[in-house]
């Protein structure tokens, strides 16, 4: 395997400036997480604050043993207790056999940046990831996507739940599910490690309990003995813990709403597009009710949900919140707040637009007596299998350029070449020759009537037409001819630009574990990454 770093034509402000290290942007910001003692300013910081550690760390194993981890993970959860331990985090959805490759790239960040920074800090620094099961957007997770030819087909699992019950309570119909995981895999080139992959899948489906379950325990399949400590954000037990910060986050809640509203203009006035809208009002917590997750908003001393579906009082949001905490969860203003007050955080792994919509929460931090941990942009990752890097030297593309532009120029491009004479010159030069051929008698209507001269106007644009019509016709026939060759920049575009997109948008890592088992993946857990470098191309 190899791996090389490539820099990206993102287009995008917002990262372009963050690792520029632009004041007006960090100052949205607690650390510069590129400056080279960050992360010592960081551990010093944590010191001034107190963690559940104990009872964190008895939760952690409970919830990582129903998921089937390895040794390696309840040995991290232990060292949790250690008062100098910190952890790296991030989070993502519960895909469908762990989703797009963005989440299986934001683990291998975090895993990378906790073995780095141990061993510089001499501290135990362990991986954690924050799974979002108390989301509720199912359409989002359901899915995955594999390709079919030169084509990437969509796999859905449909549900019958509520629209808005969380993916942790969403129970899994095994046999659906089960007939749901044929479907995908008969879609899967024959490879020997398919047998085992399925078999795998099928063992951990059957144990599993909920759509979180089935995804928690792949994950620990994927990267067995890293020491990745996995928690589910809408686990009960994780609930009981959240109590007291529940509790602080509803009597905090008009200060941490003006915070962040001001702090989203600020961000617009500078320039930078963030993928939240907020006001003064938001509540950014959700209640349940009736299996059902409600945004609630303010309204005076009352809390009240977002269609009027439900209204409780200041107090009443409080009992909850002491009483029955499991009914209320966050949303993504109050998750990173929660996140915090829960594990003793070096730094925190972001999506693009992920680390975007962190810049509005420095003061909603502060309000509940936090400080942002430093926020790093995740490493990206796009997969290279070998028959991919067969057809990229064939047509001598760089791997890097496609990534950025996509191939359907250089498709196009090739077609052209194919023909003998140039048709798309002689095309031009036709239509010239004719516009020529026609002029004298197009000046000869110029002293009839209206209806001759605009007569041969429109001859001139038919005959025009028709050869636009032959042209058309040869590059069909071109197309024929060459469907084979065709198929392949399609088969590279599918892989390296699908949807105009990057790889890890759409991709499943499935696909690439049939092809070449997990060993590859304990690879990629080995490399040095360098923070600001925006792209990595694996070839497996």
């Amino acid at each position: 395997m190899r791996i090389e770093s490539q820099r990206l034509d993102l287009h995008n402000k917002f990262i372009m400036d963050y690792q520029k290290e632009v004041k007006d942007l960090l100052d949205h910001f607690d650390y510069n997480p590129y400056d080279e003692n960050v992360f010592k300013e960081r551990k010093k910081d944590l010191q001034e604050q107190l963690f559940q550690r104990d009872a964190l760390a008895d939760m952690l194993h409970s919830i990582n043993r129903r998921w089937s981890a390895t040794e390696a993970t309840f040995e991290n959860i232990e060292r949790l207790r250690d008062e100098n331990s910190v952890v790296v985090i991030g989070g993502q959805q519960a895909g469908m056999l762990t989703g797009p490759l963005y989440t299986i790239n934001k683990i291998v960040s975090i895993i990378a940046l906790a073995k780095q920074q141990e061993e510089l800090l001499g501290v135990p620094v362990l991986p954690v990831f924050w799974i979002a099961g108390e989301d509720h957007d199912f359409a989002e997770v359901n899915h995955i996507f594999l390709p079919e030819d030169t084509e990437l087909q969509k796999y859905p699992l449909e549900d019958h739940h509520k629209e808005r019950t969380s993916v942790s309570k969403r129970i899994l119909n095994k046999e659906q599910a089960y007939r749901w995981l044929k479907t995908t895999f008969r879609s899967l080139k024959e490879t020997a490690y398919t047998k085992k992959l399925f078999q795998t899948l099928y063992d951990k489906l059957m144990k599993a309990n909920t759509f979180v379950d089935f995804f928690a325990s792949f994950i620990h399949e994927i990267f067995a003995d890293t020491g990745l400590i996995l928690v589910d954000s809408g686990d009960k037990e994780v609930r009981q813990l959240e109590s007291t910060y529940f509790y602080e986050m509803i009597e905090k809640q008009p200060e941490i709403s003006r915070n962040v509203y001001r702090s989203l203009q600020s961000m617009r006035t500078k320039g930078y597009h963030v993928s939240v809208d907020a006001n003064e009002q938001d509540g950014h917590l959700f209640v349940e009710q009736e299996g059902e997750r409600i945004l609630l908003q303010k309204d005076g001393q009352n809390w009240i949900g977002k269609n009027n579906e439900c209204q409780y009082s200041n107090q009443e949001l409080l009992e909850i919140a002491n009483e029955t905490p499991e009914r209320l969860s966050n949303n993504v203003v109050t998750r990173p707040l929660m996140q915090e007050k829960l594990f003793p955080t070096l730094a925190f792994f972001a999506g693009p637009s992920e680390a975007a919509y962190w810049s509005i929460l420095k003061d909603a931090f502060h309000s509940v007596s936090l400080k942002m941990p430093p926020v790093l942009p995740r490493v990206s990752l796009t997969l290279v299998d070998e028959k991919l890097v067969k057809v990229l030297s064939k047509y001598n593309i760089d791997p890097s350029f496609a990534i950025d532009n996509g191939v359907q120029t250089q498709k196009i491009n090739w077609l052209s070449a194919q023909a003998n004479s140039p048709v798309e010159e002689m095309t031009i030069q036709l239509k010239e020759a004719i516009k020529m051929g026609h002029q004298p008698l197009k000046e000869v209507t110029n002293d009839l009537t209206d209806d001759v001269s605009q007569y041969a106007d429109k001859n001139l644009q038919l005959l025009l037409q028709q050869v636009d019509k032959l042209s058309t016709r040869i590059h069909k026939e071109f197309s024929k001819k060459y469907h084979r060759q065709l198929k392949e920049f399609d088969y590279i575009q599918m892989h390296l630009k699908p949807d105009n997109g990057l790889q890890e948008r759409i991709w499943n890592i499935t696909y690439f574990l049939n092809l070449y088992g997990f060993e590859w993946v304990k690879q990629i857990n080995n490399y040095s990454f360098d923070w600001k470098k925006q792209h990595y191309i694996v070839y497996l």
